[in-house]
């Protein structure tokens, strides 16, 4: 019987592995042809009007230490015509004074349009615009998620497309431009509900008044931050990369996505009281779609880059990931009718079915691997050449693959120009299997039991440092 659970693990190992490459040959032909294009001449776009006006929404709780400087930031965007509504929900600390004092934000009295989204939402205590900037809003409400703000700013925000982002995010000038692109250059008939970007980790960087310049990234010397930007090189540059190919993109980072209002509003909004509200989002608009037989199409646009703070301590992460996990269970199962359900086209049948048995079951498909070895050892029956073909295969599609990631990245985008960055990187990437793979199956294995046993949702708090508002040394 441990022979034959033992086979059957090699087996689920190489075929994720074999899913993993595939992905990986499917985002490098896509990114190899797009290599050579020739430069996006974004003053045309922008002067042009197929560039649409833009709502950027900013729900932030406790984000005292970085809201002024990420606001700062989007207001220096490169964009036609856009408006920023930062959603304070209920923060227990300065978040909605600091913006007041910094911003000269005053009480609006007079009546606000509503767009007309249908869901509940908390009481608002007040709407505050700038008069420095008058595309500045502040909206102060009760606590009620991150959900909750988000479906308050879709009700205040006037333009046909909103982009979400979290409080302590950091903006390329011409990120907004580049992943708007899409929508303009959709043909007659064609229509995109979303568009993603990419994230890269601002940790180790120098951040000056709310902006990270290409010169000033710099790879942190932290260990698991190192580990955590090789592991959004992967999830980014392969996974969405290749996903977004075949219109089966499931996630859209709540750092950093744009959507269209009107399908959003017919969609009912975000759903409160879920942790991916992001991905449930997105799942639920690919049923729309579907249900009503649409050609729209979700896609991820690998050259926007938003910066964000990533977690320093194992207790953060720790924390951070088995929230991930538990949103990825509660996405997953509410719309669990999908799932290999001609209905749904490519969705019911190749989606679904990936980020159910590879990314949800694959940690306790690891941990049963690991159990298996450790119970072979106890019971002296075990097989050594099962154990090293599952342990070789388990190190091919992590370290090697999060090596590829880091190819991509100097290949394509270059971020890191430091030789000493890029060997870190290397190193670290093929260390991967030996200490930072078992910790994320750990507590993914976690997250998954907690949103079995149905743990309550709450906003995740994050220790944040000065990443955002560090100044380069002599500036």
């Amino acid at each position: 019987m441990l022979d034959s659970l033992s086979y059957g693990l090699v087996f689920y190992v190489a075929f994720i592995t074999l899913v993993y490459i595939t992905l990986f040959f499917i985002a490098a032909g896509k990114l190899f042809r797009e290599k050579d294009i020739k430069p996006i001449q974004y003053d045309k776009l922008l002067s042009s009007e197929l560039a649409p006006p833009l709502s950027i929404l900013v729900p932030a709780y406790n984000e005292e230490l970085n809201i002024v400087w990420s606001v700062r930031s989007l207001l220096g965007i490169n964009y036609k015509q856009f408006e920023i509504i930062v959603i304070n929900d209920g923060s227990k600390d300065s978040t909605a004074q600091s913006l007041i004092s910094e911003f000269q934000m005053v009480e609006v009295k007079s009546k606000v349009q509503w767009s007309g989204l249908g869901r509940e939402t908390k009481p608002i205590r007040g709407i505050y615009r700038s008069l420095q900037h008058h595309n500045l809003v502040l909206v102060d409400k009760e606590n009620g998620g991150k959900a909750d703000a988000l479906n308050v700013g879709i009700n205040v925000c006037q333009y046909p497309y909103f982009a979400s982002l979290d409080g302590d995010t950091v903006l390329d000038t011409d990120a907004f431009i580049k992943i708007m692109k899409p929508v303009m250059d959709a043909l007659p008939g064609e229509e995109i509900v979303a568009t993603g970007g990419s994230v890269g980790i601002a940790n180790g960087s120098y951040v000056d008044s709310g902006h990270l310049s290409s010169d000033n990234v710099l790879l942190s010397r932290k260990p698991l931050v190192i580990m955590q930007v090789i592991e959004y090189l992967r999830a980014f540059l392969m996974g969405r990369v290749g996903l977004s190919r075949f219109n089966l993109l499931l996630i859209v980072s709540g750092a950093f996505g744009v959507f269209k209002k009107d399908w959003v509003i017919e969609a009912g909004g975000y759903e409160p009281g879920t942790i991916g509200e992001d991905m449930e989002l997105i799942v639920r608009l690919h049923r729309r779609i579907k249900e009503k037989k649409s050609k729209a199409r979700i896609v991820y646009v690998p050259d926007p880059v938003c910066w964000t703070e990533a977690p320093e301590s194992v207790k953060v992460l720790h924390r951070q990931r088995t929230r991930w996990h538990r949103g990825l269970f509660e996405s997953l199962w509410k719309h669990k009718v999908m799932l290999l359900n001609p209905r749904y086209g490519r969705i019911g049948m190749v989606a679904m079915p990936y980020f159910v048995f590879v990314e949800l079951l694959g940690p306790v498909v690891e941990v049963l691997g690991m159990l298996t070895v450790v119970l072979g050892i106890f019971l002296h029956v075990v097989n050594t050449q099962i154990s090293l073909a599952l342990f070789l295969v388990m190190v091919i599609y992590g370290s090697l693959l999060s090596v590829g990631a880091v190819l991509f990245e100097q290949w394509i985008v270059g971020r890191y120009n430091k030789v000493a960055d890029l060997f870190r990187m290397f190193i670290y990437a093929l260390s991967e299997a030996f200490w930072f793979r078992p910790l994320m199956t750990a507590w993914r294995f976690k997250g998954l039991f907690q949103g079995i046993r149905g743990k309550q949702h709450q906003w995740g708090d994050m220790v944040r440092g000065n990443v955002m508002n560090s100044k380069k040394p002599g500036a």
